[in-house]
């Protein structure tokens, strides 16, 4: 992630390239406030004039460069469509679009005027790039972003918010794409406990012997098919005066192949990226602590891999939770809610006031909102609460009901409750009912489903890289701050 600063508005432009606003105005493109320094620099030549012949017309994700010629001390203006209405997502994803190409850069400065956490945000993630595995990676990296802002309390607390939470969504990114070669349960608890290490974090990691004497009989099922055993990573964020306590549980399956229900081809592509609502929680707390929000904070992460073999769980098995209740598994590609449901049952031991859960639970999510609509479903106001605080900084967040039909069809012949219906309709609303079972009566809880817009499989968008997102961590710390008083 690129060096976020603050400079003042005045400050002589001296950057690679400097990005500008462009609104979509009825009678063509206007510039967007800020843009007066660098059409000040121009001289004679008038800024707008030239992008109009570069046939610039502000709309979102629409980027135009314009070169200045010797004309200034910055040699490229990347003007950025910010669409009709500008508000701070359209301000995130115009400049998110603007830094996606202006990867060979070392310094880029934003002479736009909006709000400092937006246009960091927006610059941070849109910015980001997955270099690892390269052979021979981009020879330039940026390095520097500067924002034309004052130097207020206000806009250095934004920033600050801004880096914490961008950084940790560049993390959620990171381990979204690492190969499932090199990220399975172990190698993810590990990087889980590096990071939390280094950042103050309690953590406690359970290996399989730990997980048997904690009776986590779904865990140990899903990840009995594999070579590479389960595992379960407690990580807390404990401030000295907590104002609430939250638990937060995420789905960590780092890779899934279905099981003996094993997925047609097709469907097992992007798979590295099932443990994307596990990558969130940690990056969410991560982020608690980075910003000291006096909220307690407790992630419960059951991770494992989903494979098939001659040990693996079958369909019609049943297994017996953390809590001894017991469930029939009815295909083995519904392994999410499994360990999820185990990871549930701990994470209510710890008496919190709030539970979030996030989890790419269902393709049928996909089906019902999209790639990049959040379903949430839970107890109303709590599900109502976190959607709104997830909108309000930018994701889309979509409240759904758990129709009260639906649960009768989880009933079991032979264990308390079976972990799929037969019945395809209503898949992701399935899903939340059998996870709603697991959650102690009086605890508020919202189960967010983010099959799709944890992992981007088209083209980039905004801020929005192809591959893992990130998806899920804004909302839940905006959560977590709006129980702040």
């Amino acid at each position: 992630m690129p060096k976020l600063s603050l400079v003042a508005p005045s400050t002589t432009l001296t950057a690679d390239a400097v990005v500008i606003g462009v609104v979509q105005g009825a009678k063509g493109p206007e510039l967007a406030a800020g843009a007066e320094v660098v059409d000040d620099a121009l001289g004679d030549v008038s800024l707008l004039e030239a992008l109009d012949a570069a046939g610039a017309k502000g709309k979102p994700d629409e980027v135009t460069k314009i070169p200045t010629l010797g004309l200034a001390k910055f040699p490229l203006v990347v003007a950025t469509g910010l669409g009709t209405v500008v508000d701070d997502e359209a301000v995130r994803r115009a400049v998110g679009a603007a830094l996606r190409g202006l990867g060979g850069k070392r310094t880029v400065h934003i002479a736009i005027d909006a709000s400092v956490s937006a246009l960091a945000e927006g610059a941070a993630l849109g910015a980001y790039s997955f270099t690892e595995y390269k052979s021979t990676p981009p020879p330039t990296r940026l390095r520097t972003v500067t924002i034309a802002a004052t130097n207020e309390k206000q806009d250095r607390d934004e920033l600050r918010r801004a880096i914490a939470v961008s950084d940790a969504v560049t993390f959620v990114r990171d381990l979204v794409n690492t190969p499932p070669n090199d990220l399975y349960p172990a190698t993810f608890a590990e990087r889980v406990e590096e990071r939390a290490t280094t950042n103050g974090l309690s953590i406690e990691v359970f290996d399989e012997r730990m997980l048997k004497r904690g009776k986590f009989g779904a865990i140990l099922a899903v990840g009995s098919g594999s070579a590479r055993p389960p595992r379960l990573v407690r990580l807390t964020h404990k401030p000295a005066k907590p104002v609430a306590r939250v638990a937060l549980v995420g789905k960590g399956i780092t890779f899934d192949s279905g099981g003996l229900n094993i997925k047609p081809g097709a469907g097992m592509a992007s798979m590295k990226s099932d443990m994307g609502g596990a990558a969130a929680v940690v990056g969410a707390t991560l982020a608690c602590a980075a910003l000291k929000i006096p909220v307690e904070v407790i992630a419960t992460v059951p991770m494992a891999e989903n494979m098939p073999s001659g040990g693996a769980y079958r369909p019609s098995d049943v297994i017996t939770m953390r809590g001894g209740r017991t469930v029939e598994v009815s295909d083995t590609d519904a392994e999410g809610r499994l360990v999820l449901a185990d990871a549930i049952v701990r994470a209510c031991e710890d008496d919190p006031d709030y539970l979030i859960e996030t989890s790419t639970l269902t393709g049928a999510q996909l089906v019902a909102l999209g790639s990049r609509m959040i379903g949430a479903m839970g107890e109303d106001d709590w599900r109502d609460r976190v959607a709104a605080a997830g909108n309000s900084v930018g994701e889309l967040v979509w409240s759904m009901p758990i129709p009260e039909e639906l649960r009768p069809a989880l009933d079991s012949p032979v264990a308390d409750i079976a972990s799929l219906t037969g019945d395809r309709w209503g898949g992701m609303l399935v899903g939340g009912a059998f996870l709603g079972d697991f959650v102690v009566d009086g605890i508020p809880w919202v189960h967010l489903d983010i099959a799709g817009p944890a992992f981007n499989t088209k083209k980039p968008f905004g801020y929005t890289p192809k591959g893992g997102t990130g998806a899920a961590v804004r909302t839940i710390v905006a959560a977590i701050s709006s129980l702040v008083g």
